[in-house]
């Protein structure tokens, strides 16, 4: 019974410690689920659009930023519609929003590239 006391003397103040520590830093477990990694690295790469996605930004009126800072950023992977395996280059899907998803981009993730296949808008 002692030897508890002991462990649970160190082992709450210790949690309490390392989750301050970490809140302060910013540090999130989300960043290793697979949606937000592909995201994080493909906003890491140079974007190219090709020029379907390019005639239907203009119809749609979007612009590279909210392609990228709200699309890409906040959008949800669908991987049952994707082919993350593919060689050399796997391509993606989004749809953003998560709920009730508006539009649907399409892109190939590439080593030194991103390149923007087609922009759908949905409803």
């Amino acid at each position: 019974m002692k030897k508890i006391k002991f462990f649970l003397i160190g082992l709450v103040p210790g949690l309490i410690i390392v989750f301050f520590v970490l809140n302060k830093k910013g540090v999130s477990c989300s960043g290793y689920l697979p949606n937000s990694r592909v995201i994080v690295e493909t906003l890491s790469k140079d974007f190219k659009y090709s020029e379907s996605f390019k005639a239907e930004m203009t119809a749609l009126q979007l612009n590279e930023k909210f392609i990228k800072d709200s699309i890409i950023t906040e959008g949800n992977v669908d991987f049952d519609r994707s082919h993350a395996q593919k060689k050399p280059c796997p391509d993606y899907l989004i749809s953003y929003p998560k709920n009730n998803p508006k539009y649907e981009v399409v892109f190939e993730k590439c080593t030194e590239e991103a390149q923007l296949l087609s922009l759908k808008k949905i409803k």
